[in-house]
């Protein structure tokens, strides 16, 4: 029964994470929203969220894990009640941001709670398997909730629809989930905690303005050459407490880092497929954003699979092994969209879905078990929240470095010379998206002229084309580099003989 509630609590974060996106046209028509806006009410959640989880774990071991998976249930719920009802995009991206707050406390939590009640290797391992198909359950029914709600009411019944899940999710882990906290319950870590939220918190940031400011700007530079400073400011300041909010030194342990390195990859890649994914379905294949949603269903049923043999697989043969097998899918995986075109069919775009989520599963259940066994079980919310960094890091990465790849391929292919007699303002408009170009050449059409408006459409998806297959060949490259690291940098185990299990925490007199 615990482990249904945290699941619950996980199935309602990562629908949130993924529903806003089929709403956004929606938002230009109804509360006025500019591009800017667009992007805000997308990356205000993933920011706060990235900003906040390692200092919400540190507090969630320190003042017990349930009281902390309450309060972040209360704020997302609040928030979600709110965001439904806001006027502005300003007042939505400020409730988009407080849900990033609820997220933050919530995510993690649910992790380290989960490992303290499942403390043998085995059920841990099947445990994680449950919670991690979740996740991907989760996203994908984001799309699919978001587009039929978006069908049958307004944009704001796809924040409401959260509110009475969180009130049931509260209710239920007040009754079920036991509390558990660091029995030491040691002095609070407050320049740790200021460090890694300014850290987390300008990193994300600059790598959310990368593309639109340029990745050479100066602006750029600045607020990554901030983030490192502060990356450093936290691992000396870490080194020298002596109660860190974040043992730095547990990156010492080979499993433990190359574990964060293994799921950095695997999301950076997933997340930066997915975004050319999105733009695939809908305009080159010309799906709605039902369709699109009803597209990725597959990718729920193989990370649902993947995960649950992650699990077993890893308590079997190790987690080396079952992450570097996970890893090769991905990079054939990659290597298959590189011949993606619009005749791909139906049958082969859902064996491809299928295995994104098998490959993501059987990567990302065995690198969270790992991590979560070398962190003490005292300081398990941060070891979950680690987790949980390593994840939105490289997801936001992936998605901010493949498509500015992909719009620099894509506007550098469609040049004027391949569309003979394109005024130069059409050009410019279609340089910006492919759906630009396809709204152009309807327009042509309409003016009567279509054969300016195929000469558009076919140098705009070649352009498009042009940019996908070279991003697909670099992620393949990255996640074939990966097979390498995991191979030789994770340390081999006996299955035979597994890790002793940490013992179980201590519930808090405060909360128990």
């Amino acid at each position: 029964m615990i482990l249904a509630v945290l699941c619950v609590c996980v199935v309602v974060i990562n629908m949130d994470t993924m529903i806003v996106t089929v709403a956004l046209p929606e938002l230009v028509d109804q509360l006025h929203a500019s591009t800017v806006d667009l992007q805000w009410v997308s990356d205000a959640f993933n920011l706060v969220f990235a900003a906040l989880v390692i200092a919400a774990g540190s507090l969630s071991d320190r003042f017990g894990r349930r009281g902390a998976l309450v309060f972040g249930l209360a704020v997302f719920t609040l928030a979600s009640g709110l965001g439904a009802y806001a006027s502005t995009a300003g007042e939505l991206i400020a409730a988009r941001a407080v849900m990033g707050l609820g997220a933050a406390f919530i995510y993690p939590t649910t992790l380290s709670i989960l490992t303290t009640v499942f403390v043998e290797r085995k059920a841990r391992a099947a445990a994680i398997g449950i919670w991690g198909a979740c996740s991907g359950i989760g996203m994908v029914l984001g799309p699919l909730a978001g587009g039929a709600l978006l069908q049958a009411f307004w944009w704001g019944s796809i924040f409401l629809v959260m509110a009475p899940i969180g009130l049931i999710a509260l209710g239920l882990t007040a009754a079920f989930v036991p509390t558990s906290r660091d029995p030491e319950t040691p002095a609070l870590d407050k320049s740790g905690l200021l460090l890694s939220c300014l850290a987390f918190g300008i990193l994300v940031y600059t790598i959310i303005e990368a593309p639109a400011s340029g990745w050479d700007s100066a602006r750029v530079i600045a607020g990554f050459a901030a983030a490192v400073v502060l990356f450093v400011s936290l691992y000396v300041r870490e080194i020298k407490a002596r109660t860190p909010m974040l043992d730095v030194r547990l990156f010492r342990d080979a499993r433990f880092s190359a574990a964060c390195g293994a799921m950095t990859i695997a999301t950076f890649t997933l997340m930066g497929l997915t975004f050319l994914l999105t733009l695939y379905l809908q305009f080159l294949k010309l799906y709605s954003p039902l369709e699109t949603g009803l597209r990725f269903i597959p990718v729920a049923v193989g990370m649902v699979i993947g995960s649950i043999l992650g699990g077993k697989l890893a308590v079997q043969w190790g987690s080396r092994i079952v992450i570097t097998a996970g890893l090769g899918v991905l990079t054939l995986l990659f290597v298959w969209f590189t011949g993606e075109s619009n005749d791909t069919s139906a049958a082969v775009l859902a064996l491809q879905m299928t295995l994104i989520g098998v490959g993501l599963g059987t990567v990302g259940v065995p690198a969270t078990d790992a991590i979560m066994r070398v962190v003490p079980a005292a300081k398990a919310s941060v070891g979950s929240a680690m987790n949980d960094a390593t994840r939105l890091l490289g997801g936001t990465l992936g998605i901010a470095i493949v498509g500015s790849l992909f719009q620099s391929l894509y506007t550098h292919h469609l040049i004027g010379e391949a569309v003979p007699g394109l005024p130069p303002e059409s050009l410019t408009k279609a340089q910006d998206s492919i759906g630009n170009a396809i709204t152009e050449a309807a327009r042509y059409t309409a003016e009567g002229q279509p054969a300016l408006a195929d000469r558009l459409i076919g140098a705009a998806q070649s352009s498009f084309y042009d940019g996908f297959h070279t991003a697909s060949w670099t992620l393949a490259g990255l996640a074939a580099a990966m097979v390498v690291v995991a191979w030789f940098w994770l340390p081999a185990e006996k299955p035979e003989q597994p890790a002793a299990a940490e013992p179980a925490v201590e519930p808090s007199d405060a909360e128990a």
